[in-house]
């Protein structure tokens, strides 16, 4: 698909259905360009017990999508000379941050390049990993920010801050900690007000596992066969996902809301000039090696991926966890958002790739 020609709505439909039919899609999908709709449709359920279809207008949890929410409110202060992306962290969170390296700067956390450890480590065996974290910790306890703190504080670190790129929740736990800090205010409300009122994401907020609400869907996570070879049935993510978000994850929102953020975030209406460009421009290497081709890079919360020439391709974020599987990129040759929402473990990948073809060709 040519950059100034139409997007081909009908081959996206077709590529869209046929991958939600192949790999058990559950969820909404929305693609628009220039803030124009081009496709949007839902599949599957949003409470399987009930038979409750997925809308277009569901509302997902968003899982790690929700660090462009944080990244953005933080760069808000540094806008408005409150902290510098220089600054060193620890002295900013008082006697939160005692235990952090003297070196590690707010920009560290932002890019992930603290080299602290993190509250649950994402590169090993996440089952195992994910088990006996909750063994050790009910995850029923995690509900602010600061539940987290125990998880990895005082632990060692991993390597020297600014050495390298470690994907990493922690330093989003830290910033979301300098957030309520700086404002004196909780952190869901800095964000609803930094972030999902600026982008008039009115169906976007902080909603609990536990919580009564409408419209919100149900995580689910598909059968497998169990430790004794047993096979399970379908189950919710209620004992499996942390209960409620914090700055490293967990908001939910509609397709719709998360492609007018993304608009919202380069149009200007979040940041001023100079702090869109410095947030939509890639920072460090994410990798070495080049995956799928394109070289991997991390900014402010935004990941990016870049063509042999160095130019952004994709930039975006991704979200995974028990029951939650979503996507939110842009392509800026195409002026196209992707959003898509899953509420089935691991659901969105799959199709985050096909729809990408069918987009960049």
């Amino acid at each position: 698909m040519s950059r100034n020609g139409p997007l081909d709505a009908d081959e996206i439909a077709r590529r869209v259905r046929k991958s939600a039919e192949e790999h058990g899609f559950s969820g909404a999908v929305v693609v628009a360009r220039a803030g124009e709709p081009v496709f949007a449709d839902a599949f599957g359920w949003a409470s399987r017990a009930w038979r409750i279809p997925n809308t277009v207008g569901t509302r997902f949890r968003v899982a790690s999508v929700s660090k462009m929410f944080t990244a953005v409110a933080v760069l808000r202060l540094v806008e408005q000379g409150r902290v510098g992306p220089a600054d060193r962290l620890a002295p900013l969170l008082g006697a939160r941050g005692a235990w952090l390296p003297p070196e590690v700067t707010v920009s560290h956390a932002l890019t992930m390049t603290s080299g602290i450890a993190d509250w649950f480590d994402e590169g090993g065996d996440w089952a195992a990993e994910w088990a006996a974290l909750t063994a050790a910790h009910p995850l029923y306890l995690l509900r602010d920010n600061a539940d987290y703190l125990p998880l990895f504080a005082g632990k060692e670190p991993l390597f020297a801050p600014g050495e390298r790129h470690r994907y990493n929740g922690a330093g989003y736990i830290l910033l979301g900690l300098l957030l309520e800090s700086l404002t004196g205010r909780p952190y869901a409300d800095v964000i609803h007000d930094q972030v999902f009122a600026r982008a008039a994401m009115a169906d976007s907020g902080f909603v609990a596992l536990d919580e009564v609400v409408p419209g919100v869907a149900e995580g689910h996570l598909p059968p497998e066969e169990a430790a004794d070879g047993r096979r399970t049935g379908w189950r919710r993510n209620v004992y499996s996902a942390t209960p409620a978000a914090a700055a490293d994850g967990g908001a939910t929102c509609t397709a719709d809301d998360l492609v007018g953020f993304a608009r919202a975030l380069r149009s200007g209406r979040l940041l001023g000039a100079d702090m869109t460009r410095r947030a939509l421009t890639p920072q460090v290497l994410e990798r070495a090696e080049k995956v799928r081709g394109y070289t991997w890079k991390y900014g402010y919360g935004v990941m990016f991926l870049l063509d042999d020439d160095g130019t952004v391709v994709r930039w975006g974020h991704t979200g995974e966890e028990d029951g939650v599987s979503a996507r939110l990129y842009h392509y800026p040759r195409l002026d196209a958002d992707v959003a898509i929402l899953g509420n089935v473990s691991g659901c969105a990948g799959a199709l985050g790739w096909d729809l990408h073809d069918a987009l960049t060709g």
